[in-house]
């Protein structure tokens, strides 16, 4: 199981030393696209940076919790609790017997898949931030452009000789505008798209213990047999059967005394 753990974990470090080789390699380009709008792209680099760093800490907050499973494979059943995800599960194992029933089984895996889900939140909250600041700065290049073309066409006067000297230095801030929408939408596209795999290599390493976890639980659930569900089932008739010949006789009852 932990050689899941640490395959992702390579792929997570495969990924972002490649990231940053590729930034050192053109630092040039980058900083040239970069500089086309400082503060919207430094907020999308630094939203990045952030998801990276976050991407990583949820990676080794999960050690833990394969480290609980491993133990509790290996029979150890009064390992130390994990700290997060697999708490309340661990606890209901710690006070049941060794096997479970299917209802619990159900309960577990459930209440496992919801806490992953939860804890990928921040991922996916940053991936979608930085889509929509990609998006921001696409429109506000869009809305820097169309008004730079207009006051520009408004400002000139085609009977000036000199118009087309007017018009080339007009364009400097469409043109600005346009740097805007496209090196931000790149930049936001980039951005998500590197957190992605990064939430991604989590979502897998999440997924290795909940498989590994359903696959243990399931060989030890007690599964209600044939035999004893033909046992009961003729005792729940009968109970049923004098229930409803009690309330006849309540029923006879009360209309006797009305």
């Amino acid at each position: 199981m932990t050689n899941q753990f640490h395959r992702a974990l390579n792929r997570m470090a495969l990924f972002t030393a490649l990231l940053i080789a590729g930034l050192i390699l053109f630092y040039g380009p980058f900083l040239q696209v970069a500089s086309a709008n400082i503060l919207l792209n430094g907020i999308i680099i630094g939203t990045t940076i952030f998801g990276i760093g976050l991407s990583f800490v949820e990676m080794f907050q999960l050690l833990p919790e394969y480290r609980w499973a491993r133990a509790y494979f290996a029979g150890k059943k009064n390992a130390p609790l994990p700290p997060r995800l697999l708490r309340p599960v661990a606890l209901i194992l710690r006070a049941r017997p060794v096997r479970i029933s299917a209802t619990t089984l159900n309960g577990m895996l459930d209440m496992i898949l919801l806490r992953f889900e939860d804890s990928r939140e921040s991922l996916r909250y940053i991936t979608n931030t930085l889509i929509f600041l990609g998006l921001l700065g696409t429109f506000w290049g869009l809305i820097m452009t169309v008004g730079g073309f207009a006051d520009l066409i408004g400002n000139l006067n085609f009977a000036d000789e000199s118009v087309l000297t007017a018009m080339q230095n007009g364009l400097s801030r469409p043109l600005s505008g346009m740097a805007t929408a496209f090196t931000s939408s790149l930049m936001g596209l980039a951005g998500s798209l590197t957190i992605g795999f990064l939430g991604l290599q989590v979502q897998l390493a999440q997924n290795g213990i909940f498989r590994e976890l359903e696959d243990y639980l399931s060989a030890h659930t007690s599964v209600a047999t044939t035999d004893t569900v033909a046992t009961v089932l003729p005792q729940i008739n009968n109970a049923t059967n004098e229930l409803t010949k009690s309330v006849k006789e309540l029923k006879e009852t009360f209309s006797e005394l009305a």
